[in-house]
């Protein structure tokens, strides 16, 4: 069943409620439009049960047009061509007192309009009080893809005020295209930033102009969803003025599985990771050797996004690797792009997902594209070859970070490299990636110093000037959990076999000193106090696991109660800005660099790329290793949560997004809405890596009763580790 048709059946049901009101209540006169049959706005409304005619040209539907009535001329060839209307469109509608919605126009009376021009991180933004409290001025809200005709001025832009200039001709927007900062509103106002009026009376009377197309909200995923029913509701109440309101209604193509107050399935969460794992071969993600060249050579160079893999390419089986994932840019049609990364994280995160729901769902051909993938990053891929197996070289031993960038070596993407390895290790009962596992840790503990702390990434060429030793020697100090916080614990899992003490020395030594600078001297990554707290909290409870004392309980006690302090009554845990300032400081500073999904704390947005899909795991941990019911009772809510706003779309719409968690959640609205100041990685981009995978392994301990500290715990490193060390950490004291 379409989306559309999914729309109609919930419009229907409102329509029929109407039917039941008063029989005096004023009969709407009927709309008339002229658009294709498949336009969004015809549909809804027709499947609302609102008078509608459809016309194939501007003037056969100003013929048709009874007098007064309300006649939409949309776009039909958006956004490749503008909508041409001819001087007796007009005419005619002046002659019998039409009031006109004309969308995409290529001309306009008495009006300089320029040729299409595209968008890059300009929102809509409401310039004036026409749509009433609910969508007061300064609003926000996206039109997807949008391309727009500029209007006066020479076509040009028009400044902040919403207002542009053709000789002695002002157009007086009601909505705007501009860059601002802000989730709801435009905290910084418009006074600072280039704007361009995108919906406006014409001069003339009876004429409203949007220079794009604004009936395309369903298709093009136009949000917030509130706000464009209030839109379409104040245009349609434009167009028949004293007429009843026209209740819209439809179901956006890309949703949450369920309501905030829908009750779960029992096996919802065991679907969940079913979905999760389906979602992987659905996204086409996994590459297959005989794409086209050109199209496996984009993994080579960095931040390469196109067009999302062809769906007659054949499909992966994790021998050749998996891409990083969708880009948040939602196009004009409501697609996104395809990031191309070949990442050694979000691979074997990709194989520990996989693994889990063969584990639960028993399901053998996951399995094998698990097993696929972990053989493709550390033999045929590269990632752990050329200098990383040599074991004279000091970077012997680590993973590289993808395929654009082999020779850089992040400790955090190294961790969850290795703990995804672990983990998938244990569910497939495989021990052929032991000896990696073990050379990986120390291979990365040899560049960690002796406070504990690491360089956020050691590359290749630092490594051959200055040794290993230079690292291991340095008394570096960076406190920020999302850097240094993960390695600590693939440290601890380690020392657990083999009960080498600097294993456990130096990661309690970082450990201390990053609670003892807390939280004032936090470097807050992204600026975001969830993201740092939510990933302390795994190696903070396999630190109790290793040292169970008083202090390293209440270590772990405090952490996670700050956090569980932003869990809000949905379960998931809010966003705040670590200093109490702005997401980002200006207009100008929007989509400039990586950064929060919110603005102000306070804003009700949820991270599941940075934040709650770290928090799951590390409260699953947490509650393992203490037995506390309170870090228990949170993971319940944060799961529910998680399991709630898993995307759902259907096979007529977006399949390839079904099952993922994009990266914001407004918990609010109950949508995917956010800031998207991020210029990389915004509200709806989906990593294959990262949010997905520890989500839905999450999923699976949870099925399985068990930990993911007890699953990597059968990983044997004892034997490979006590064979390296003396060669790799050879003429080294603790």
């Amino acid at each position: 069943m379409s989306l559309l048709v999914l729309a109609a059946a919930v419009a229907q049901k409102a329509s029929a409620q109407a039917d039941k009101q008063p029989a005096d209540r004023a009969a709407p006169r009927p709309f008339v439009f002229c658009c294709a049959p498949d336009n969004d706005l015809y549909r809804v409304m027709s499947a609302c049960g609102a008078p509608c005619s459809r016309h194939d040209s501007g003037t056969e539907a100003v013929r048709a047009a009874p007098e007064g009535a309300g006649v939409l001329i949309l776009a039909d060839g958006y956004p490749e061509r503008a909508t041409e209307i001819e001087q007796s469109v007009f005419d005619e509608a002046d002659r019998k007192r039409l009031r006109l919605y004309i969308e995409f126009p290529a001309w306009l009376p008495d009006t300089d309009v320029g040729p299409p021009k595209g968008t890059a991180k300009e929102r809509g933004v409401v310039t004036s009080t026409i749509f009433g409290e609910g969508l007061p001025p300064l609003s926000i809200l996206t039109i997807s893809g949008c391309r727009y005709i500029p209007i006066g001025a020479g076509s040009g832009e028009g400044g902040g005020s919403g207002r542009a200039d053709r000789n002695a001709t002002r157009v007086s927007a009601h909505l705007v295209l501009a860059k601002v900062a802000g989730v709801d509103r435009a905290v910084f106002g418009l006074d600072e930033t280039p704007s361009v009026p995108v919906l406006f009376d014409h001069h003339r009377g009876n004429v409203l102009v949007a220079a794009t197309k604004l009936s395309h909200f369903v298709s093009g995923r136009y949000m917030p969803t509130q706000a464009w029913r209030i839109i379409w509701q104040t245009i349609l109440g434009r167009l028949q003025a004293g007429g009843p309101a026209i209740d819209l209604a439809w179901i956006p193509t890309v949703r949450p599985s369920f309501g905030p107050a829908d009750a779960l399935p029992p096996n919802a969460e065991r679907e969940a990771l079913g979905r999760a794992a389906d979602w992987i071969a659905r996204s086409r993600a996994l590459r297959h050797r005989d794409w086209p060249r050109e199209v496996l050579d984009r993994s080579l160079t960095y931040n390469t996004v196109r067009d999302m893999p062809l769906a007659d390419w054949p499909a992966g089986d994790g021998s050749f690797g998996v891409l990083e994932g969708y880009s948040s840019t939602i196009r004009a049609d409501g697609s996104q792009p395809m990031r191309y990364a070949v990442r050694n994280d979000c691979s074997t995160e990709v194989a520990m997902l996989l693994a889990c729901d063969a584990a639960v769902g028993q399901r053998p051909a996951q399995a094998r594209i698990a097993r696929n993938l972990l053989e493709y990053v550390l033999t045929a891929s590269g990632l752990a070859g050329g200098p990383r197996a040599d074991p004279e070289s000091p970077s012997f031993g680590l993973i590289g970070w993808a395929l654009d960038h082999p020779g850089s070596y992040w400790g955090d993407d190294n961790a969850r490299g290795l703990l995804a390895i672990g983990a998938a290790s244990a569910l497939l009962g495989e021990s052929g990636w032991n000896e990696a596992v073990a050379r990986c840790i120390l291979a990365n503990f040899r560049t960690t110093g002796p406070y504990g702390f690491r360089p956020s990434c050691v590359d290749e060429s630092g490594l051959r000037a200055k040794g290993w030793r230079a690292y291991w020697n340095d008394r570096h100090v960076h406190y920020s959990p999302h850097f240094q916080s993960w390695i600590w614990a693939c440290y601890l899992w380690a020392y657990q076999q083999t009960q080498f003490e600097p294993l456990l020395a130096r990661s309690r030594t970082g450990i201390e000193m990053l609670m003892s600078a807390y939280p004032a001297q936090w470097d807050w990554c992204l600026r975001s106090g969830t993201l740092e707290r939510s990933r302390l909290l795994l190696p903070l409870a396999w630190l109790v696991r290793v040292r169970d004392t008083p202090e390293h309980r209440r270590w772990l006690r405090q952490i996670a109660e700050d956090l569980v302090a932003m869990q809000d009554a949905s379960g998931g845990i809010r966003e705040v800005i670590s200093d109490g300032g702005h997401g980002v400081a200006s207009n100008a500073a929007y989509g400039t660099g990586e950064t929060s999904l919110i603005q102000n704390t306070g804003d009700p947005v949820c991270d599941l790329l940075y934040s709650c899909n770290f928090a799951l795991i590390g409260l699953h941990e947490a509650a393992a290793a203490t037995g506390d019911p309170f870090y228990a009772h949170a993971e319940d809510k944060l799961t529910r949560f998680a399991c709630r706003i898993q995307i759902r779309s259907d096979r007529e719409a977006h399949p390839e997004l079904d099952g993922a968690w994009y990266r914001a959640f407004n918990s609010e609205r109950w949508e995917y809405w956010a800031s998207n100041a991020d210029w990389e990685w915004g509200p709806w981009c989906t990593e294959t890596g990262w949010g997905q995978p520890w989500i839905a392994a999450t999923l699976a301990l949870r099925d399985r009763r068990t930990s993911l500290w007890d699953l990597v715990q059968k990983v044997d490193l004892k034997k490979h580790i006590e064979r390296l060390r003396p060669g790799m950490l050879a003429d080294s004291s603790p």
